[in-house]
């Protein structure tokens, strides 16, 4: 089962596609104005199954406008977002490893270089592949 996961955030959200496993077919950072035309033109390339919801800021509004978009076509699930975003950096920050003194500084405490809403996206449907495939 393909997903798409999505961090919504005031002006820009993560996009993530994953199936189980879990792999990453495709992540981006869109803004949040721009998501639902977004949702729409992935529908066909990437062929997922459901839309999962971070339920954090603007996840409200921005459900709305997704299930009616997707009406009948995907279903969209509000998925838990607690502490995604501190895991979301620490994850970031690992896989860049800086050069030089910076290398040498906690992976905690890097401010790192890009948005990382992507990395959100991954979260919530790793986190949710691993509900609901656990016994």
């Amino acid at each position: 089962m393909r997903v798409l996961a999505i961090d919504p955030g005031r002006q820009k959200c993560g996009l993530a596609v994953v199936s189980a496993g879990p792999t990453v077919h495709f992540r981006e950072i869109v803004e949040t104005e721009r998501v639902v035309a977004r949702l729409l033109q992935l529908l066909p390339e990437q062929r997922f199954e459901r839309v999962l919801m971070g339920d954090g800021t603007q996840s409200a509004p921005l459900s709305r406008a997704v299930r009616e978009a997707l009406a009948g076509r995907v279903e969209v699930e509000l998925v838990p977002e607690a502490f995604t975003s501190q895991r979301a950096r620490e994850r970031l920050a690992r896989e860049s490893l800086p050069k030089g003194l910076l290398r040498f500084v906690p992976v905690g405490m890097r401010t790192p270089a890009r948005p990382y809403d992507d990395y959100v996206a991954i979260l919530l449907a790793e986190d949710w592949f691993a509900r609901t495939e656990s016994p």
